[in-house]
């Protein structure tokens, strides 16, 4: 794991902040339904570029471990 930084946001920067992450991991999520199934139920979509439906699972992951991380810390300040 990388160096921990401590960052200071009010409510509504964190709010757009959790949004964007939310973003991101439902692109990587529907790259991964696209790549394995060929196709995505419902809405339009950019598909990431990855190599495979495992990298763009592994960063799906990744960007909701990120949303989990700041949701516990922000719930730990009784937000």
């Amino acid at each position: 794991m990388g160096k921990s930084f401590q960052i200071d946001l009010d409510s509504n920067d964190l709010g757009q902040l959790l949004d964007g992450l939310r973003v991101r991991a439902d692109a990587w999520r529907k790259t991964a339904e696209y790549l394995e199934q060929g196709h995505v139920a419902g809405d339009s979509f950019v598909c990431e570029e990855c190599s495979d439906s495992q990298e763009a699972k592994s960063i799906t992951l990744h960007y909701e471990k990120i949303i989990s991380r700041i949701e516990q810390q922000v719930q730990k300040q009784g937000g």
